[in-house]
């Protein structure tokens, strides 16, 4: 039974982490896009850039924040599986980056193993949710 809760407690805290990471990012894209952009040393120079920018970082995040929060609370196994999906197609793309335009700076290598950790501890808390579940042996 303490085990059950313990995991429960880390899952959401890992979900709402997740959010809130989101979210900062959402509100500075609404913000200042070029904030958003200055990261990657990328400037925006039309406002067709700068809807761009606060509609994928802004908009999307704000929407991948309000889904996860709404996973958290009601359905926490599903927000950590679609965590899953999240940093591990975020690692991928990166991965993928490595590959076809070479190595990445600072930045990207930070965030790929920052995106990888995040997919790993989904994946390992949506399998020891899995089995703390009710009616779920261990195997």
């Amino acid at each position: 039974m303490k085990t059950q809760r313990t995991v429960t407690l880390a899952s959401k805290g890992f979900i709402l982490l997740s959010a809130l990471s989101l979210l900062s990012v959402s509100m500075m894209a609404f913000a200042n896009p070029q904030s958003v952009m200055d990261l990657v040393h990328v400037q925006l120079n039309n406002t067709d850039a700068f809807s761009s920018i606060r509609g994928v970082y802004g908009g999307v995040g704000m929407t991948l924040f309000l889904s996860l929060i709404y996973l958290m609370l009601r359905d926490t196994q599903s927000g950590l599986l679609f965590l899953c999906l999240l940093w591990g197609f975020y690692a991928l793309s990166r991965t993928i980056t490595i590959f076809s335009e070479g190595a990445l700076g600072d930045f990207g290598n930070q965030w790929l193993l920052i995106e990888s950790v995040f997919f790993i501890l989904a994946l390992v808390l949506a399998l020891a949710n899995q089995r703390a579940m009710p009616g779920n042996r261990a195997v």
